[in-house]
């Protein structure tokens, strides 16, 4: 019992220290100009596309580790659905939100940090992120199976 326990645990550690190792290395090389839409804190189409193939790849790492710790058993089933849970509670302010301060007009030379602060990304984006981190933990889980 502690095994599969462990096994989720460090399978989530290792997806959120990858996905932040993974997006803090990229908003520097691509700058804020690239992360959103011309002129707005509206996440672009690239970044969007590039988020989630970054979150696809975290959470094939965190199933890989959660399968090779506690192999057998469904540990990385259980990982795979507290991202379901987690991702969807995250997801709610991002339906909810009515924040007119949010989004808006971006001026010229805006900084990293406020460009962040100010941030919308498309709702069907916070609501399909949990979807896509579950089946990458399962893939993930999937590679360690088949002894990769």
């Amino acid at each position: 019992m502690i095994r599969p326990a462990a096994a989720v645990i460090l399978g989530y550690l290792t997806m959120a220290i990858v996905v932040m190792v993974a997006f803090a290395a990229t908003y520097p090389i691509l700058g804020v100009d690239r992360l959103f839409a011309q002129g707005t804190y509206e996440a672009a189409g690239g970044w969007i596309a590039l988020s989630f193939m970054l979150g696809l790849f975290s959470a094939m790492a965190g199933g890989w580790v959660c399968a090779r710790i506690a192999p057998g058993t469904p540990a990385p089933q259980w990982l795979a659905a507290i991202v379901i849970v987690l991702g969807a509670l995250l997801a709610v302010p991002v339906v909810m939100s009515t924040d007119p301060a949010r989004g808006g007009v971006r001026p010229a030379g805006a900084s990293m940090s406020d460009a962040m602060n100010h941030a919308r990304q498309p709702t069907w984006v916070a609501l399909l992120n949990p979807v896509v981190g579950a089946a990458g933990v399962l893939l993930g889980a999937g590679l360690r199976r088949k002894g990769a």
